[in-house]
């Protein structure tokens, strides 16, 4: 039968508590099939226990490229056998499935042989009667003619043998990292050294070419990026304006224009204003005039009953499209790995009951931006960059967002910027297969979504540097910087407001600010502070112990409905809270000029009967804005954090504005406004709005630098860099002086997202290495007689511990060690091993070696200092795990400070390191997602 996601059964998107897996074994354990027939591309298979279907060469996924016409290339496996080898295959059966197998053999599958789901392909036909003694060369046939669904390496060849590529064999193949798995850093940087040197070596023409493309295809990659990430924020700023403006009618012209492009416009043919006023637009139809003759308060009931149906049938979708197409459960991708365990229908070894289970998540829910970071240093989460995922951020946003939801789109743009680069970074096997690689053009990525959302390419580059990325070499800042670029002319290009901007919320001012103001701006500075630490705390707390532990993390879609109809009764009376966030932020910001009919224009500054209204409406709606957004920022739905943040932060810098305003009216000789001249106006409430929003989203976010440049860029002007810098900077000690982790960090701890945060120092006090070396893990003697068999209940073992993410050392006795001690050999991962063994599933029974290169016992403790003579040659013996074995893995000693370990697995990106005493006699292995959770207990513990 077909493998599809349903004959799986698992979630690929998290991983699986130790007894998911094992009954996801079982089930993979009844359809295990081999096939005898030379076509790659012949789909028939028989599968005991079924009616023969036929299968399809390729089991096609979103998730990967390893498809169609790859077939042929075979990544992470040994060397073809030599001719001579698969001509002894021709005496095999053209046809022999797993039962017709175990007759013949009555003990080989007895245990292990129901293990493995892939389906390989063997040589040419051939007869019976070879039994036992043929099963190596069906080992051998498979690994010639097929290519394995897990495998991630280029494989080691007698050509790479003869050239000396000394690094890769003594590294070790990878296979495909699984989701919630760290990637191996230098792994994948020996591996990209090693293309490129070879690449280099030739002095042909057309290897010349070859290299001058290869030089120039990452500029390629986030050239079309950057374009991709433009068209489609310009699709998601169109939709919402016209799903927005929805909710109150609609264009007599075109159902299809939005408010701002059906009202009359200007002989420049842009909108009159931002906001044109119902008497300036005919077009324009209300739904109370289309559903009521009369006016009044029935006129109102209709617009206020259609606004909120509206608005109810828009959050509705957005999450029911996020529940439903980007459920990590529904996410099947063939990298991830199917550890299969012998003795899978017998076992019944208890579980760890610590280990703890993963929660479901939802792939386009939030803004994205902890998930992004989480991946950029280095784990891995298989479909949360797809193509259905981009499909329903974009979708589902649109739709949010014109609920009028109190939520923003600009922080989710660096999500779908990822998932664009991710898919477009999969045309090219130097990027689809080295996982490091790729995280250099999402870094890109994420640059050209904070250039479309705010219009600011510088911003989003130092953005991405300060807030998401993990690894940024100058040449990834360059790229990002062009990346960024090709957005913002795109978006420029396609003009998606109508106005010429790239935001709506662009502003200009034509006057300076004075130095007495620095003292207003440094009170902007403390509110943003406080308001950004005690946001974060009230959200963090609201997740974890009223949405997490009632019923409404139970009925997400019915926590939707009801904070979209709280925000509907809230928000319909009041027009500030009633428009959208970037609409809000636009007027908040907008200068008052002789004439402006802006409701926010005070005509009497003077007056505090002029000043009051306005007052008291920005109050309420900064107060329902940022109530509202404490309970919204985290529902199950694309959703952003910035424009609330910012509109709070600039209702709070107009009120002051508005105030200052009315004092120097009120007291225009006094000695704080003798800088003015006595121009009345030399206050600008707008440019107040602007340093409190960016004060209140530092102390919400704590960026710093990337904010203050994304701001300059706003007003097209650095005059007012010194009072943003201030509010920034005070904003953000304060913030960090109430809670120190902002709002990104707090959403990766609620959500136990296995990020590493390489910013925060720790005190190590007394601990050492040997309080966190894990001793009890299972390891590999290279003496014993190691089995399929008995490397397969090692490796059940290791799966049922809930460690995913390890794997195993391969240690060698020391002859003059008294007392018996080990030596480091290798050390072999846990998918790697899987993929070792799936290859030899018919051999339980079949011995496993290791080959270890000789080395003096006082430098055996770092084998990278083997000499390249002393490594083996390629093997292409199927039973010798060599080749999967790394043989120079990182090794301290057990005395080593701390702090060296920190940087090991921050700067180095290692995924484990090994620790040795003085002597170089093993001791144990420290982990990277052990010395996460250690990280984890000690700042709690603190």
């Amino acid at each position: 039968m077909p493998l599809t996601s349903e004959s799986e059964g698992f979630s690929a998107g998290a991983p699986l508590d130790p007894e998911s897996r094992r009954e996801r074994l079982l089930r993979i354990g009844s359809s295990a099939t081999v096939r005898t027939t030379t076509d790659p591309n012949d789909n028939n298979t028989r599968e005991f226990g079924d009616d023969e279907e036929p299968l399809n060469a390729s089991v096609f996924s979103e998730y990967t490229s390893l498809n169609g016409n790859d077939l042929g290339r075979s990544y992470g496996t040994l060397p073809s056998p030599t001719r001579s080898r698969s001509r002894d295959l021709s005496k095999l059966p053209s046809t022999q499935t797993f039962q017709e197998r175990r007759r013949r053999q009555p003990n080989a599958l007895s245990k292990l042989g129901t293990t493995f789901r892939r389906t390989y392909s063997l040589g040419t036909p051939a007869s019976a009667g070879q039994g036992r003694s043929t099963l190596r060369d069906l080992a051998y046939a498979r690994l010639s003619s097929a290519r394995p669904i897990s495998a991630y390496d280029p494989p080691l060849t007698k050509k790479d043998d003869e050239e000396a590529d000394t690094d890769a064999k003594i590294n070790g193949i990878r296979v495909w990292y699984s989701s919630f798995t760290s990637i191996d850093w230098l792994h994948d940087a020996i591996k990209d050294s090693l293309r490129f040197s070879r690449l280099r070596k030739r002095r042909s023409i057309r290897a010349r070419l070859r290299l001058a493309f290869d030089k120039s295809l990452g500029w390629i990659i986030v050239t079309i990026v950057g374009f991709l990430t433009a068209i489609v924020a310009f699709l998601v700023v169109r939709s919402e304006q016209l799903l927005f403006d929805f909710k109150e009618g609609y264009c007599e012209d075109s159902w299809l224009r939005s408010k701002r492009f059906c009202c009359p416009a200007s002989q420049s043919g842009r909108p009159i204003s931002p906001y044109a006023s119902e008497e300036l637009c005919e077009a324009w139809r209300l739904w109370s005039e289309v559903l009521s003759s009369s006016r009044g308060v029935e006129a109102g009931l209709v617009e206020y009953v259609s606004y909120t149906g509206i608005a109810l049938l828009w959050a509705l979708t957005s999450c029911l499209l996020t529940l439903y197409l980007t459920n990590s459960t529904t996410f099947v991708t063939r990298k991830e790995s199917a550890v299969a365990p012998p003795q899978v229908a017998d076992s019944k070894a208890p579980l760890n009951p610590a280990q703890p289970q993963r929660k479901v998540m939802y792939y386009a829910a939030g803004s994205g931006i902890p998930e992004i970071k989480t991946i950029l240093s280095g784990f891995v989460i298989h479909g949360y960059l797809g193509v259905r995922t981009l499909f329903t951020k974009s979708v589902g946003l649109s739709l949010s967002v014109a609920s009028g939801l109190s939520l923003g789109k600009e922080g989710p743009f660096v999500h779908i910027a990822s998932c664009v680069g991710n898919i477009v970074s999969r045309i090219a096997p130097k990027y689809e297969t080295n996982e490091a690689k790729r995280r250099e053009i999402l870094s890109a990525a994420c640059a050209a979504g904070v250039a479309v959302a705010f219009g600011a390419p510088i911003g989003g580059t130092l953005f991405s540097l300060e807030e998401v990325s993990y690894f940024f070499p100058p040449k990834v800042m360059w790229r990002s910087f062009f990346c960024a670029m090709i957005a913002a002319i795109t978006l420029k290009m396609l003009d998606p407001f109508g106005t010429g901007k790239l935001v709506l919320f662009q502003v200009t001012y034509d006057r300076d600010w004075h130095a007495w103001e620095l003292v207003p701006f440094l009170l902007l500075g403390v509110f943003g502070g406080v308001y950004g630490a005690y946001f974060s705390k009230l959200n963090y707390r609201w997740s974890k112990h009223v949405r997490a532990k009632t019923w409404l993390g139970r009925h997400p879609i019915a926590e939707v409905l009801l904070i979209t109809f709280l925000t509907s009764i809230l928000c319909f009376l009041n027009p500030w809270t009633r428009m959208g966030g970037t609409e809000l932020v636009y007027n908040l910001f907008s200068e008052c000029h002789l004439g402006s009919r802006s409701k926010l224009c005070v005509s009497n500054p003077g007056s505090w009967e002029f000043v009051a209204p306005v007052v008291n409406a920005i109050l309420t709606a900064m107060i329902v804005k940022g109530c509202l957004t404490v309970v919204t920022f985290g529902i199950k739905l694309p959703a952003g954090i910035f424009i609330p943040t910012l509109g709070v932060g600039a209702c709070a810098g107009r009120i002051l504005g508005i105030l200052m305003r009315y004092l120097q009216h009120r007291h225009p000789e006094a000695r704080l406004f003798h800088s003015c001249g006595g121009d009345l106006n030399c206050i600008i409430p707008g440019l107040y709005a602007m340093v409190g929003a960016a004060a209140t989203l530092s102390g919400v976010t704590r960026t710093t630098v990337s904010l203050a440049v994304i701001m300059f860029e706003l007003t097209d002007t650095l005059t007012y860099a010194v009072p943003i810098m201030l509010a920034v900077l005070v904003a953000k000690t304060i913030a960090d002086a109430l809670e120190p982790k902002g709002i990104y960090d707090l959403v990766i701890e609620l959500q136990q997202l296995p990020y590493l945060d390489y910013k925060h120092e720790y005190t190590w006090g007394q601990l050492q290495i040997s309080d966190i070396v894990s001793r009890d893990i299972p390891t590999i003697q290279i003496e014993d007689g190691n089995t399929v068999q008995s490397l397969g209940e090692k490796l059940l073992s290791l799966v049922s511990s809930g460690a995913d993410d390890g794997g195993f050392p391969i240690l060698r006795k020391d002859p003059s060690d008294p007392d018996d001690g080990m030596r480091m050999v290798g050390y072999i991962g846990a998918g790697e091993l899987e993929h070792a063994l799936s290859i030899l599933a018919d051999t339980p029974e079949a011995s496993i070696h290791f080959h270890s290169p000789y080395v003096p016992d006082m430098a055996s403790s770092i084998s990278s200092f083997a000499e390249p003579g002393s490594l083996p040659p390629i093997s292409e013996d199927p039973f010798d795990f060599t080749p999967y074995m790394d043989q120079a893995p990182l090794t301290l000693i057990i005395q080593s400070p701390m702090e060296m370990v920190h940087r090991f697995f921050v700067k180095l990106g290692a995924r484990y390191v090994v620790v040795v005493d003085n002597d170089g006699i093993y001791e144990g292995v420290i982990e990277k997602k052990n010395w996460l959770a250690f990280l984890t207990d000690m700042e709690k513990k603190e």
